[in-house]
């Protein structure tokens, strides 16, 4: 369902009744193109933000009371509540992403005292991982920078974001996606090293070929525990490298330190997990330093060796996203893929020469909805900014 910001100021109008014009946002949803479970891992990323996102409009009210609609959730109704009932709530259900950021708001000073009337609307495909919450979160925290008059960072805003993410609704995340959805840039791709959060925009160029993403159509759901489980024995197998080697992040390992003080590691297991971690790290330079010389063959080879560390080593793919990376690597016209996000389900991002795209589609399509019985969906997507004001 697309829908225009005429329309959406139309359908707040007959849910919030009429009164001062409401302000509009946008908050892109991203994929990384390699650098998986890094984020944590004190390691390199390299998202881009997409043109899919979510959408907001808001407009301040006189007393303390909050509404919420969605159009994603139109079954929900409208939900209602208030700045005195900022505390998780599993009725309260998706409302308690906004409800998240604005009492991380609190927390750091930023006191809101009157309440607001919410209209969302996201285009980003659920259960994909291209990290709709996130993309809802930053919207959200932007959203009430604008509306009270904040002097707020757009990094800060990726911040407050994971915290409330980590802290009010319990998902373990590291800061890229949130990242992602605030910094992003047309034509650009983030180096973002989480453990500093510094950064450079790097421009993706794919003169001959195209970023495809297949949605899986599949979430486990497993995803969020499983996620919080690999954090946990990343963090276990770092405790233990500790002992024997002067460091704060996996990230700071090279593949040759890692290999020399991996017996430090009890357990295969937690080994196997910082091994990915450390290697993966390695790989996301490497790709970003062949991206720069246009080097699309090395940079597509990293995005598929990406793809088996995360199912032998990380264990954080599933059978469908396997087989969606076999078939696409059987394609000629295909130079990388891989499975991208949280894992246990969602998408794959694929790097496709231009006069392949349709014989890539064709090529998975049919056979995996025979071998799963789902059907995957594909989006050739195109590299968008941050999120920002609409007009």
């Amino acid at each position: 369902m697309a829908v225009t910001t005429t329309e959406l100021r139309k359908k707040f109008t007959e849910l919030f009744g009429a009164g001062a014009e409401p302000k509009a946002y946008f908050a892109p949803g991203r994929v990384n193109l390699i650098g998986e479970h890094t984020d944590y891992n004190g390691g390199h990323v390299f998202p881009c933000a997409l043109t899919i996102g979510t959408y907001g409009l808001i407009r301040p009210r006189a007393d303390r009371r909050l509404r919420f609609y969605s159009l994603n959730f139109e079954d929900t109704g409208l939900v209602e509540s208030s700045l005195d009932e900022l505390t998780p709530d599993e009725k309260a259900g998706w409302t308690n992403y906004p409800k998240g950021v604005m009492w991380t708001f609190g927390l750091r000073g930023y006191r809101i005292t009157k309440g607001a009337d919410i209209l969302i609307y996201g285009d980003i495909p659920a259960g994909s991982g291209l990290s709709s919450s996130a993309s809802l979160e930053v919207l959200t925290g932007l959203m009430l920078r604008e509306t009270y008059g904040f002097d707020i960072s757009m990094v800060d805003l990726a911040l407050i974001g994971q915290y409330s993410e980590n802290h009010f609704n319990g998902m373990n995340c590291g800061i890229m996606d949130q990242f992602a959805s605030a910094m992003g840039k047309k034509d650009c791709a983030i180096f973002l090293d989480t453990s500093d959060l510094t950064y450079e925009y790097a421009p993706v160029k794919l003169p001959d070929a195209r970023i495809v993403i297949t949605n899986s159509k599949v979430k486990h759901s497993l995803v969020s525990s499983a996620y919080n489980d690999r954090r946990r024995e990343s963090e276990t197998a770092l405790k233990d490298l500790q002992t024997v080697v002067d460091i704060r992040t996996l990230g700071e390992l090279t593949e040759e330190q890692f290999e020399q003080y991996k017996d430090a590691v009890r357990g295969p297991v937690c080994r196997r997990r910082a091994k990915h971690a450390v290697y993966e790290n390695q790989r996301t330079i490497h790709a970003v330093e062949a991206l720069k010389k246009n080097d699309i063959v090395t940079f597509g080879k990293l995005i598929n060796a990406s793809h088996v560390s995360l199912r032998d080593d990380y264990e954080t793919s599933c059978p469908e996203n396997d087989l969606l990376a076999e078939l696409a690597w059987s394609v000629p016209g295909c130079l990388g893929s891989r499975i991208t996000g949280g894992g246990f389900g969602g998408c794959n991002v694929s790097i496709v020469k231009n006069d392949a795209v349709e014989q890539f589609i064709e090529a998975l399509d049919k056979p995996y909805t025979e071998k799963t019985g789902h059907r995957a969906e594909f989006y050739v997507v195109d590299i968008g900014d941050g999120a920002h004001a609409l007009d």
